[in-house]
């Protein structure tokens, strides 16, 4: 006869099946982790990670969400616990302000026109086009160093706010718009280099 606390333990493992995370999830998981942070063993241990203190944590999931839901979202903080470990937060603010002062003019605050932005030149009603933009755009990603491609991509491609963040990767805000400023330039320039 079961007493009251395995009871407990079987109904709410009942929303959970261990056994079937790594057939189910590894793919999804570890996709998802590369998308963001574009090393292959480092998305593998992240995904290994999860598990694991997804089983740690199971006594915890209520079902409330689905299990994918709940992995992805420990995936998530396990992510920025990997980018907090690998960040340097010693950026110089000021020094973003010096670099955009040869991009615009002093007077209308417009670009100059040396530095202005070119047209790509792109059909968006031609598949092809957009497919060769995506992996010029990939590749450009690519490039960026960990931190600010991880901050880009929580902000446009996660759409997380911008204190929300600051706190999961223990930057300033100044820091945070110095980061999102350099990515944005360095994209800039990678895809005018590279997109004819």
């Amino acid at each position: 006869m079961q007493n009251e606390t395995d009871k407990e333990y079987t109904i709410k493992n009942l929303h959970s099946d261990p056994l079937s995370w790594v057939e189910k999830y590894a793919d999804y998981l570890y996709g998802f982790a590369f998308s963001r942070i574009r090393d292959e063993e480092a998305a593998k241990d992240l995904v290994q990670d999860t598990f694991l203190a997804g089983l740690q944590r199971l006594g915890g999931f209520e079902g409330n969400s689905t299990e994918k839901t709940w992995l992805t979202a420990i995936l998530k903080n396990k992510i920025a616990d990997f980018y907090r470990k690998r960040s340097s937060h010693n950026l110089k603010v000021g020094s973003a302000a010096d670099e955009v002062q040869g991009f615009f003019d002093v007077e209308s605050g417009h670009w100059t026109e040396k530095d202005y932005p070119r047209a790509f030149g792109l059909e968006v009603d031609n598949p092809l086009m957009m497919k060769e933009l995506g992996i010029v755009l990939n590749d450009c990603l690519a490039k960026l160093p960990g931190l600010w491609f991880s901050v880009f991509s929580m902000k446009h491609i996660d759409d997380l706010a911008s204190e929300l963040i600051c706190t999961e990767l223990k930057l300033t805000a100044a820091n945070f718009w110095v980061i999102m400023h350099r990515a944005k330039l360095n994209l800039r320039a990678c895809l005018q280099k590279n997109w004819n």
